[in-house]
């Protein structure tokens, strides 16, 4: 597909070009395309974990996108509407697959002694630690490390802190309720605490 490899988007919408796309010039549309299909690429990526998947994914919206330019009313950024249209996109594709039954999550959830406190000795996250979450090595441990959650809560974990989706937006695209996404969100959290803490441990040293 065009334009899969440029620039993401900007941070505010072209007026003209976004008249053109609703006018339906297919220029327009090859330009908002080359602007934003990188990331819209990315966002299907983060949420089906399959590149063939997420290139599928990102045609569909766009196709949903273009067939449906006239509801774009430009209260919002474009970029935002595109993204969830995408994201809507991504979860289909997911759907779509024949998936083993997922593991539990309890194994990676602390426990807890009889007077409450963490039978864990978390060592604490200290500076030198964040300061390593913006290593590229670290980031791809810590996307690893999410790709390991079973989907029911990476896609919740993926969609609030990563997609930057609100609770509302991410129940509605889960057909979840607003408290469900914010119990799977705590739950995924604390797992992926306990997944990557012994690599932040390793820099904390």
């Amino acid at each position: 597909m065009p334009g899969m490899t440029h620039s993401s988007a900007p941070a505010r919408d072209d007026a003209a070009l976004v008249a053109a796309f609703r006018a339906g010039r297919h220029d327009a549309f090859e330009e908002i395309v080359r602007i934003h299909g990188n990331r819209l690429l990315g966002v299907a990526r983060r949420i089906v974990r399959d590149d063939d998947l997420a290139q599928e994914a990102v045609q569909d919206a766009l196709v949903s996108a273009f067939r449906a330019r006239d509801k774009f009313a430009g209260t919002s950024l474009l970029s935002t509407w595109l993204h969830r249209i995408t994201v809507n996109a991504a979860l289909m594709k997911l759907r779509s697959q024949k998936r083993r039954a997922e593991d539990s999550i309890d194994a990676l959830l602390p426990t807890f002694k009889d007077d409450g406190h963490h039978r864990e000795q978390f060592v604490a996250w200290d500076e030198r630690a964040d300061t390593k979450l913006e290593r590229a090595d670290t980031r791809r441990m810590v996307r690893a490390a999410i790709d390991q959650l079973p989907d029911s809560y990476r896609t919740v974990l993926v969609m609030r802190d990563i997609e930057g989706l609100s609770t509302e937006e991410t129940a509605t695209a889960l057909g979840l309720t607003a408290n469900a996404v914010k119990i799977r969100l705590h739950r995924a959290r604390m797992a992926l605490r306990t997944l990557i803490a012994p690599h932040l441990q390793e820099v904390s040293v």
